[in-house]
């Protein structure tokens, strides 16, 4: 699918280009956005605009310090990973950029909520984007805004794992659940971090590019100082996250315990009347139990009060408590 984006009265004008004839008739498009393209589609734009996207394929095979170069037909190309955080999906998204004299070209294949909101925003709001650089620039920033509603996200999902954990009573199932969600929140957190590291370095590459106007120069430096704060506040997540994950295994590690105490205490108090059925049962000539009137009853209460005395020692040292 490919989207076409120009410049009518300082918004963007959408088209949605389904044939090679009607991409053709557009001759200074601000913006071409191409979605999962498959061969014929990526004809169509280089035969039109003389621009070779590269392959799907091929988004992910460069090495970190080769994604952002200018390429032998003299544009800038940049490889960039945008977040994609809905429902239960959380994944990084390579999206391929190369920016022209007059145009920005994008590939990437899923539909990201950043370029939603960058689509819709620029159609609203006249004057927003005045050439190519300002919808790149308007992309990163929309990515900083996005990363900052997940990191929100994150932070009330472990706010309410924070307060299951440091409840009363915390069961094995219960902890089981806390686990599940601070290993997720963990993976979302990490991947932010990541995808505003990414940025901050396609950011500071434009910058150096020398490519930017002064005002597009200051847009990028504020965009920087938004996603300073983001990584601080990644950090400090991060932090809770150890912190959850201790206490709740650490709960995890007292119902053990409680476990191996029972039995534990169960072992010492029938280690007594273990010990005089071992002696009264072997092969004596006097059997008290049997010549004895009283033997057997008498036998039967000493081993009782053999388990009973210990238990109650037991009980009166706090022992199980």
């Amino acid at each position: 699918m490919i989207n076409l984006f120009t410049l009518q009265n300082g918004r963007l004008a959408q088209e949605q280009v389904e044939d090679r004839n009607e991409l053709l008739k557009y001759h200074d498009p601000i913006w071409i956005d191409a979605i999962e393209p498959d061969d014929e589609e990526l004809s169509w734009i280089k035969e039109a605009f003389g621009v070779t996207l590269p392959e799907l394929e091929e988004l992910g095979d460069l090495e970190a310090s080769a994604r952002y170069f200018e390429g032998e037909d003299g544009y800038l190309h940049i490889r960039t990973d945008f977040l994609l955080d809905e429902d239960e999906i959380s994944q990084n998204v390579r999206v391929a950029f190369i920016l022209t004299n007059n145009t920005l070209f994008s590939i990437h294949d899923q539909d990201l909520p950043v370029f939603r909101l960058v689509r819709m925003r620029a159609r609203l709001r006249p004057g927003s984007v005045n050439d190519a650089k300002d919808v790149l620039l308007d992309l990163y920033s929309t990515d900083a805004e996005y990363s900052a509603d997940s990191l929100e996200e994150v932070y009330e999902n472990l706010e309410e794992a924070g307060k299951v954990v440091l409840s009363d009573t915390v069961t094995d199932q219960i902890a089981a659940t806390v686990l599940e969600t601070i290993a997720k929140e963990e993976d979302v957190n990490g991947r932010i971090r990541r995808n505003v590291m990414d940025t901050r370095r396609a950011l500071s590459y434009l910058m150096r590019s020398k490519l930017l106007s002064d005002l597009q120069q200051e847009e990028a430096r504020l965009i920087l100082r938004d996603i300073d704060s983001l990584e601080n506040h990644t950090a400090f997540l991060f932090d809770k996250i150890n912190f959850l994950m201790d206490a709740t295994v650490g709960f995890i590690n007292i119902n053990q315990n409680k476990i191996i105490k029972i039995f534990a205490v169960v072992s010492v108090g029938l280690m007594p009347p273990t010990l005089l059925a071992s002696i009264w049962g072997m092969n004596f000539e006097f059997m008290p139990e049997l010549k004895l009137m009283l033997g057997y009853p008498g036998a039967l209460v000493l081993m009782a009060l053999s388990t009973i005395a210990p238990l109650w020692y037991f009980k009166r040292k706090g022992w199980m408590d």
